[in-house]
């Protein structure tokens, strides 16, 4: 069943102004700001008598995932995930970190998706500096991602001053790349399955996830309360990585809900194949927004097995995007190592695929926004948030004769879901641009779990777990896998609330 949930246990008041870079000293527990010492004071206090779980984002959205274990003094952060989408989920980015970020023991990061990274970089300059846990791989991403991140928010920053179309008179982002320099050295790289103690009482282990290289499904034990974080949740048909382990013996789970009430229809290859085929036969270009890590290797994958059949034109294939160049020097390394998270049969050909053309530098970007032959361009972000793609999008979605394939899942206002949902133009560095581009939906791509294989990945539970907690998900999505779970589980499934805490049980030997 669907559990009656209760309202927060505790209630937001307006926050005090951010405290600048290094203001704080490390985990500082005395003469905190009124508000932060208000939130300790609800947090340690009698009504928390052992271990407490607080929802800080990811919840009722998929972006943000940040959610809080405390065990009396000790609090771990599993993900620090940037906010993306509707305005007011971007602004809260902005907000003073809650509990104040250097009262925080350390943090555990499931994958290297900026949507569970992305915020580390500002948690660092509100005064967080311990450690932060997560696989070889994800540590190597990550450092991409966040580069890139950085990157990209000084880029639109100035931009946006040089264009005038920002409504603050001094624009600022969000972070630096000096602020990234400072976060890579807190990462602590560790294997899956390792059992590793990173504060009193508290241990993690890592189980292989699927979704991307390196992601993981944290398995937290506090007090000997064992909390099984799913992260993302991959596809067991994914095509180059191997399928998700089982959950361990846990007594509540926090799982993933993004694909809950829907499933994946089946292989999409013949869709693109069609697609790419109108396009190039009308003389046009292909755009395809993909997610720099795994997505495009995804992609890359597909189209390889595409051309090699001869179901498409042989026609150049353009990565745009440092980002996705360097995460495929990461996955390259990771096969001629032999990494466990490839599956047996994957083909890794596809990753050195001579079609491949790099866009290495800004004006090799800049002269593919007006192509002078029909190819394929591949490049980020994935929901068209950000990066060179929109400068694609801006000077080819006016012509008839390109199309644009969206091939995962595009979260609500965003352009990739403008684009999904049939707008007719959209806003692209302050001027609405006309959609006359072909507009094709290919989320079969996604490697997300959909609800078959949440509940199939559930179901491999060891043990019945006291509750499920719905999370990274739109409201309809989670709200139909926690009916779904309750019906054919007959476990309790609750949609988790935003900056909502919630008691664990006290802890009893597993």
């Amino acid at each position: 069943m669907v559990a009656d949930h209760p309202g927060p246990l505790h209630t937001a008041v307006a926050p005090d102004p951010v405290p600048k870079a290094g203001a704080l000293p490390p985990r500082r527990r005395k003469g905190l700001p009124s508000l932060a010492g208000r939130w300790l004071r609800v947090h340690r206090g009698a009504m928390v008598p052992s271990a407490t779980l607080t929802f800080l984002g990811g919840a009722g959205t998929v972006t943000g995932s940040k959610f809080l274990l405390q065990l009396q003094d000790t609090r771990i952060l599993v993900d620090a995930g940037l906010f993306q989408g509707v305005r007011a989920l971007r602004r809260r980015n902005w907000e003073p970190f809650l509990p104040p970020a250097d009262t925080l023991d350390a943090v555990v990061v499931s994958h290297a998706h900026l949507d569970h990274v992305g915020y580390l970089p500002r948690l660092v300059r509100q005064g967080f500096a311990g450690p932060i846990y997560a696989t070889r791989a994800t540590v190597e991403l990550a450092r991409i991602v966040l580069q890139d991140s950085a990157k990209i928010q000084e880029y639109d920053t100035a931009y946006a001053r040089s264009h005038g179309f920002s409504k603050h008179a001094d624009a600022q982002p969000l972070y630096d790349q000096q602020d990234v320099a400072r976060t890579l050295p807190l990462f602590r790289p560790i294997g899956y399955g390792v059992r590793t103690e990173i504060a009193p009482h508290v241990a993690i282990s890592l189980r292989q996830a699927g979704h991307i290289l390196g992601s993981a499904s944290p398995l937290v034990e506090a007090a000997g309360y064992p909390v099984q974080f799913s992260g993302d949740l991959g596809r067991p048909s994914h095509p180059l990585l191997a399928p998700p382990a089982p959950p361990g013996p846990a007594r509540a789970i926090v799982l993933e809900s993004t694909y809950g009430n829907r499933r994946h229809g089946p292989d999409q290859s013949a869709g693109l194949a069609a697609a790419i085929r109108r396009t190039i036969d009308r003389g046009g270009s292909v755009i395809i927004p993909a997610f720099a890590v795994d997505r495009t290797e995804v992609v890359l994958v597909a189209l390889h097995a595409l051309a090699e059949a001869g179901e498409i034109p042989d026609v150049p294939i353009h990565l745009d995007s440092p980002m996705a160049l360097q995460a495929l020097r990461v996955y390259r390394d990771a096969t001629s190592r032999g990494d466990g998270d490839f599956r047996a049969d994957a083909v890794i050909d596809a990753l050195h695929s001579p079609r491949l053309r790099f866009a290495t530098t800004t004006e090799e970007s800049i002269r593919l926004n007006t192509p002078l032959e029909p190819c394929i361009i591949i490049s980020a972000s994935g929901m068209a948030t950000g990066g060179r793609v929109l400068h694609h999008l801006r000077t080819m979605l006016p012509d008839r004769a390109n199309s644009v394939l969206l091939v995962g899942y595009q979260a609500l206002a965003t352009r990739g879901r403008d684009l999904l949902e049939g707008a007719r133009q959209i806003k692209i560095h302050g001027m609405y641009v006309p959609v006359r581009a072909e507009i094709v939906d290919l989320s079969g791509f996604s490697v997300h779990a959909d609800s078959d294989e949440l509940v199939a990945w559930l179901a491999r539970c060891p043990q019945e777990p006291e509750v499920v907690y719905l999370v990274h998900g739109e409201p309809d999505s989670s709200r139909a896998l926690a009916e779904r779970i309750g019906d054919e589980l007959g476990w309790t499934a609750v949609v988790a609330r935003d900056r909502e805490l919630v008691r664990l049980k006290s802890a009893r030997p597993t």
